[in-house]
């Protein structure tokens, strides 16, 4: 079938107005690139191995950074996805290897799979052809770059030789953690002769991971100047706002920025599509994954090829299997055989074989979840297809970004029943002219920080040089490690107290410092883990337990042995907790007035209890069954933003908050205290629902102002705290210390409350659903809410 006969199809399929499902389609007009010459001072080697390759001219943003980059300046690329973001820093590092050839390159990648695919790309340049030619020597005489992988899947016995042959080394944050800074005396020679570091897709280094990461930086940068080396630092990103500010706090030096894209581009169609309502009254819509199977394989059946994002392991397979029935039925002549899922759980070489038949045209379609939302290159696709929104717009754009890189693209999102999906709907313009969410590290978390601080003291003693790397805060810090005999002086520095490195405890994907080990009985494989701050809400006793997609029934948590014993469970019901929650004020850092409350940003200690939960019916969510709990109370400290909202503008609406049901317990007990005044009555009673209500909606939404996800926020509402004397709503980061989520909220506040009110008032449901006050995480169960008080709450806060 023709491109042109495919393009028609689609968009006959995708037109607005052919299926009541079409709420919106924008396009992306195409353009035109700016070509840049190949560097007049490259080497002839490199010429030779990029000319052979079909690579005569360069995009002009990549000739900058190469450019950038041979001014010894260290550079964070921010391009679209499909622009030649890897040429960049593949160009500088092969430039050098090419001039001197023990000069050495770290590559670092947040998942194997970019690693497997950029060692693909390296090799496609036939490395054989770039070595060394200085006194004219022909290329067969030449010793080539040798790039390796080195990852936990490296064998062991192969390590010691790839230290010592390695000149481009593709690896990760976690291996650079555990595998090579500890170990750095047998990384000698590496190290001294490291000349670039790249960190790709750098978006991703946020949140605890990215925070992570920083300290990760500072470690290798730290033990680089022992060795005598000062490595340049290259970023890359498609979807990263202020790339500068960001890569300078991640490596803690001056970057460089190069972002105007200019890269040729084509033409894009953007199609909003919402499963219609079976239950106005109630906000009920019929399935995503059922909207996205057909929506796949109609495309299919178009002729086109598309990469079809699910949001879990356990969806990816449920529309896989959707898809092939269809497509079965539709097409008995083979199309079903040409549709393959993707996935976490899969072997590697499974992944590779997928991975090298959807990029040889084999394959018309791939069921994925977020392990290719990535940059990994799988060839030209048509169809980009996201099921619900993914959180932030930059992994909707990095999803998105996946088709459309030759021809004209389409970019789908099928809207589930969350908060911000429904938003979306209505506003699709608001998602269109969304900027990507700025990424955000905390440097000084005490969890994260003290770890990397005590692995650094085993490398090598802490001094006070380093606050070069550490900042005056962390060298205060190592003090304090050490007064709690965790460190120990030793001359003028401060060395780890035991004879192992810290590292190999410390995860770089969680802030918490105990973990409990999730062990399938059957046969006592470890399935995975989850923080102590976790377990109780996620794998209690009795908890139906999702781990990669796959369901599993919790039937002992062994809180001494650090256990969660499970089962498979493929039963019809979920389970959702019920928590008694408490917080207290414990310290004030900002404060300022708004037309109807006063926002404060601070550290709360937050006490949470898990005391019951309750069986829900997967097909309609009604409640089977509530089992009580006696579990240990769990308390930490974190930051948050807080409204102290006053009974006169609980007032000025009360005709709104009078026409709500106030039936169901408060949001949350008060916290200790001095005695709470009495619960309010008649219209008044309606406030603990208005209160509860704004508290989700404002979580739901602040994932647009802080790049991260509704789980990782926390939330109580109160008709009445003791500390602030009257109602309260309370929102803090979810971990341990906190990381900074919640001084986004604050900082945008207004802009935030504006839209969580347009989220709740433009919603068609009743009362209030899962498209605007109801939460999936919700420790009260939903109960009380109250949508219309919820609106005119926000209302009189801002007004």
């Amino acid at each position: 079938m023709s491109d042109s006969a495919v393009q028609k199809r689609l968009r006959a399929l995708f037109r607005e107005g052919g299926h009541e499902q079409v709420v919106a389609v924008a396009h992306e007009a195409a353009r035109r690139g700016r070509a840049a010459e190949l560097p007049a001072n490259l080497p002839a080697a490199l010429r030779e191995a990029l000319i052979a390759a079909g690579i005569e001219r360069l995009h002009g943003h990549q000739r900058a950074a190469y450019d950038a980059l041979r001014a010894g300046e260290n550079v964070v690329i921010s391009t679209g996805t499909a622009s030649g973001k890897s040429l960049c820093y593949q160009l500088a590092v092969l430039d050098e290897y090419a001039r001197d050839p023990q000069s050495r390159a770290l590559l670092l990648f947040p998942t194997k799979a970019l690693a497997q695919d950029q060692a693909r790309k390296l090799g496609a340049l036939r490395l054989d052809r770039v070595g060394p030619d200085a006194g004219g020597r022909p290329a067969a005489a030449r010793r080539p770059a040798v790039p390796a992988i080195y990852d936990g899947d490296t064998p062991q016995d192969s390590r010691a030789l790839l230290r010592r042959t390695a000149t481009i080394l593709l690896s990760n944050p976690d291996m650079l953690h555990v595998g090579i800074l500890p170990g750095h005396e047998r990384w000698a020679e590496y190290l001294h002769h490291l000349r670039y570091v790249v960190l790709d897709e750098a978006h991703v280094y946020r949140g605890v991971f990215g925070s992570h990461v920083a300290q990760v930086m500072r470690r290798l940068r730290r033990l680089c100047a022992q060795y005598g080396a000062d490595p340049q630092f290259v970023l890359t990103s498609a979807t990263i706002a202020n790339p500068q500010a960001f890569a300078e706090k991640l490596v803690g030096l001056p970057f460089t920025v190069v972002d105007e894209d200019q890269a040729p581009r084509p033409e894009r169609t953007v199609v909003f599509w919402n499963p219609p309502l079976v239950d106005a009254a109630r906000g009920e819509r019929r399935s995503a994954l059922a909207e996205a199977s057909y929506v796949t394989a109609e495309s299919v059946l178009a002729g086109a090829r598309v990469i079809a994002f699910a949001p879990t392991r356990k969806a990816a397979e449920l529309v896989y299997g959707h898809v092939r029935r269809r497509l079965e039925d539709r097409d008995p002549g083979g199309a079903a055989a040409r549709v393959q899922p993707y996935r976490a759980g899969y072997m590697p070489q499974q992944r590779r074989e997928i991975e090298r038949r959807l990029f040889a045209h084999e394959l018309d379609a791939v069921i994925a979840t977020q392990a290719l939302e990535l940059g990994i290159d799988v060839g030209t696709l048509d169809v980009s297809l996201v099921t619900g929104f993914p959180g932030t717009v930059t992994s909707l754009r990095q999803r998105w970004g996946r088709a459309g890189r030759t021809g004209h693209g389409w970019a789908v999102l099928v809207a589930g029943q969350d908060a911000l999906d429904q938003y979306f709907m209505r506003e699709p313009e608001r998602l269109l002219s969304r900027g990507v969410e700025e990424a955000i590290i905390d440097l000084h978390n005490p969890h994260i920080s003290a770890r990397h601080l005590e692995a650094a003291a085993y490398e090598r003693p802490i001094t006070p040089k380093d606050e070069a790397y550490f900042g005056e805060q962390g060298l205060l810090a190592a003090e304090r490690l050490a007064q709690a005999g965790r460190l120990r002086r030793r001359g003028d520095g401060l060395v780890w107290t035991r004879p192992y490195s810290p590292a190999a405890d410390t995860s770089l994907r969680t802030a918490s410092n105990e973990q409990f080990v999730i062990v399938e009985t059957r046969g006592g494989e470890i399935i995975g883990t989850v923080e102590r701050e976790r377990v109780f809400r996620f794998a209690h006793p009795g908890a139906v337990y999702l781990h990669l997609g796959r369901s599993y029934l919790v039937q002992r948590l062994d809180l001494e042995g650090r256990t969660v014993l499970v089962d498979d469970f493929d039963g019809a019901y979920y389970t959702q907790v019920k928590t008694d929650k408490n917080v207290l004020v414990a310290g004030q850092a900002g404060m300022r007035p708004l037309p109807g409350a006063n926002l404060f940003f601070g550290e709360l200690e937050v006490t949470e209890q898990v005391i019951a939960y309750q069986k829900r019916d997967l097909t309609d969510q009604h409640i089977i069954d509530t089992i009580s709990l006696d579990l240990p109370e769990q308390m930490f400290t974190t930051q948050a933003f807080w409204l102290a909202i006053p009974e006169q503008t609980i007032t000025q609406a009360p005709t709104a908050l009078a026409e709500t049901d106030p039936a169901g317990p408060p949001a949350a007990a008060v916290p200790a205290g001095p005695a709470a005044p009495p619960q309010p009555a008649g219209d008044e009673a309606a406030i603990p629902g208005a209160l509860h209500a704004a508290e989700h909606a404002l979580i739901a939404l602040l994932p647009l102002y802080a790049m991260c996800d509704r789980w990782d926020i926390g939330g109580l509402s109160t008709p009445w705290h003791w500390q602030t004397d009257t109602a309260s709503i309370f929102v803090y980061d979810g971990y341990p210390g906190g990381i900074g989520l919640t001084r986004r909220g604050y900082e945008a506040f207004e802009s935030l409350a504006a839209d969580a009110r347009a989220l709740i008032a433009e919603c068609p449901c009743d009362s209030g659903c899962p498209s605007c006050v109801q939460s999936p995480k919700c420790g009260n169960l939903n109960e009380p809410l109250s949508k219309a008080g919820a609106v005119a709450l926000l209302e009189a806060i801002l007004l």
